[in-house]
């Protein structure tokens, strides 16, 4: 194999509609090569199979079994006072034969959208995560919290608190000016 051989460039009928400062990062078929469809990651997201983009702060996490690339979205449950609370959204799974550099690209770009997370214990028996994540083309980062099972998400105290550790988060990685 030729050490300056180059991947074939995506098929102009397969490229997803692409904001101005969005480029290619890495793409692959899914399914058999040469199909219709593509998983496509840029600097903004990952493209899937209908002109879906998934940005790289959307995807709670991404898995690789040498075949197929599972990635689990993350899904707004409710709104709060400068953050989310974020629940897993269904699993999408996709059969890359010929994967070439999009799962590397893919668990790259969704590690570095994280610039701050944090997990705590609530009373009685939950926790919560603070999450703080990159989003592109944006400046700041955009805050989150992801509830543990059995923690009473609705509970007055533990939205107070909740509150609390995203402020406080967010003070933490504030630059002093």
């Amino acid at each position: 194999m030729s050490l300056f051989r180059r991947r074939p460039k995506l098929p102009a009928a397969l490229r997803p509609a692409l904001e101005a400062e969005e480029r290619v990062l890495a793409w692959a078929f899914v399914g058999d090569p040469g199909g219709e469809q593509v998983l496509v990651a840029t600097n903004r997201g990952l493209w899937l199979p209908g002109g879906e983009r998934l940005g790289w702060h959307e995807i709670h996490k991404v898995a690789w079994s040498g075949r197929e690339l599972v990635v689990t979205p993350a899904e707004v449950a409710q709104e709060r006072d400068g953050y989310t609370v974020q629940v897993d959204a269904p699993v999408r799974g996709f059969l890359l034969l010929e994967p070439g550099e999009l799962p590397d690209q893919v668990r790259t770009r969704v590690t570095r959208s994280v610039a701050y997370t944090s997990h705590h214990p609530l009373p009685p028996n939950g926790g919560v995560r603070v999450v703080g994540r990159r989003v592109s083309g944006v400046d700041g980062l955009s805050w989150a919290v992801r509830y543990d099972a059995r923690t009473a998400v609705d509970a007055e105290p533990i939205i107070e608190v909740t509150d609390q550790l995203v402020g406080s988060a967010r003070d933490a990685t504030t630059p002093s000016v």
